[in-house]
């Protein structure tokens, strides 16, 4: 489905991501995980196309997507829920889902039923239905946090690029994302997730990569990462 080989990636002069390989297959949920500066949403911006890779290949369903726009690999059917959120502060939370869906309407992926989806990512998102015409700056950041993940299903996408969707939030709401994530994995949604709570992400993950210094040092099931003594003391002491 997905698959990265020996991405390399930076900013300007500063080389970030070392030549990292990672597989996403269809249906599953991979997980990325990692100390902060590692890397995650460097290659999270380089697999979306918000940074050009310097080197490596990246293939969405065999096809070469390393080097084009955002707009071309979100018509592939690539999702991307940036770090940070980055909702449409000014528009309401009905036109946020509404702009997921775009490549949809004009043509680009194919259309299905957007009306139906939309109804439905409200129902998995229950927050959202309430505030369905609330202005999307307006709601608290696990709402926004949700809308944006939202926001990325409407493209109805063969792959979801999750990036620290429990970033800044409550603990009962960290609770509420992963259950939606585990719903969405229940629906067969491929996901690539990179967060900072490395036990609940391996906990919903099929499969984990840990990421140090712009290389991968070990990768494995998920649940033999959980175990394993030198992840468990690293990353899984005080964890979620």
């Amino acid at each position: 489905m997905l698959t990265i080989k020996n991405l390399e990636a930076g900013y300007g002069k500063v080389h970030v991501l070392h030549g990292i390989s990672l597989d996403v297959p269809k249906g599953k949920v991979v997980t990325l995980i990692g100390s902060n500066g590692a890397g995650k949403t460097t290659t999270m911006r380089a697999i979306s196309g918000m940074i050009a890779p310097t080197a490596g290949e990246i293939t969405l369903n065999g096809e070469r997507i390393d080097g084009m726009e955002s707009f071309a690999i979100a018509k592939r059917g690539l999702a991307h829920s940036p770090e940070g959120r980055r909702v449409f502060a000014t528009m309401s939370v009905t036109d946020n889902l509404t702009l997921g869906a775009f490549p949809r309407l004009t043509g680009s992926r194919p259309k299905g039923d957007v009306a139906g989806d939309l109804d439905r990512a409200m129902d998995l998102f229950p927050r959202l239905k309430e505030r369905r015409n609330q202005l999307a700056g307006t709601l608290s950041g696990g709402e926004q946090q949700m809308l944006a993940m939202a926001r990325a299903v409407m493209l109805n996408p063969e792959v979801v690029l999750l990036d620290e969707p429990s970033m800044g939030l409550a603990p009962i709401l960290v609770e509420e994302v992963f259950k939606i994530i585990e719903n969405l994995k229940s629906q067969g949604v491929t996901m690539l997730l990179v967060e900072q709570f490395a036990a609940a992400a391996l906990n919903v993950a099929d499969y984990g990569y840990v990421l140090e210094n712009g290389r991968i040092s070990v990768h494995g099931e998920a649940s033999r990462l959980k175990n394993d003594p030198a992840v468990k003391a690293a990353y899984l002491g005080g964890g979620h």
